[in-house]
């Protein structure tokens, strides 16, 4: 079993106005949160891990394979591995990744 509890989770800040945070995770799933400032915009990259996303509060503009979107509040989406993606924060918001298979980059900051 692998319990995070709040008060414990791995903080990173990985680019300017993003915060990350490391929670559960075994070798096959990692549940990752990010908190954005508003106006972040992130690097467009791609990963070979699925990907699937809430977000808790705020709004994004999500381009995903060249599909431009909004996702606000309780809304939810998934990149599928290998396919390049962005996003920016229309406001500050907070969001939920799930990744498989474990993103073994961010398990190597845990240690």
């Amino acid at each position: 079993m692998n319990l995070v509890r709040n008060e414990e989770p791995t903080s990173f800040t990985p680019e300017p106005g993003m915060l990350r945070q490391i929670l559960a995770h075994t070798d096959q799933l990692m549940l990752v949160r990010h908190f954005f400032e508003a106006g972040w915009v992130g690097a467009r990259h791609s990963h070979p891990h699925h990907q699937l996303v809430y977000v808790v509060r705020g709004a994004l503009r999500v381009d995903v394979g060249g599909r431009v979107f909004e996702a606000r509040t309780g809304d939810s989406f998934i990149v599928d591995g290998d396919v390049e993606h962005q996003a920016s924060a229309l406001e500050a918001s907070e969001v939920l990744d799930v990744f498989t298979p474990v993103r073994e980059d961010y398990r190597e900051l845990l240690k």
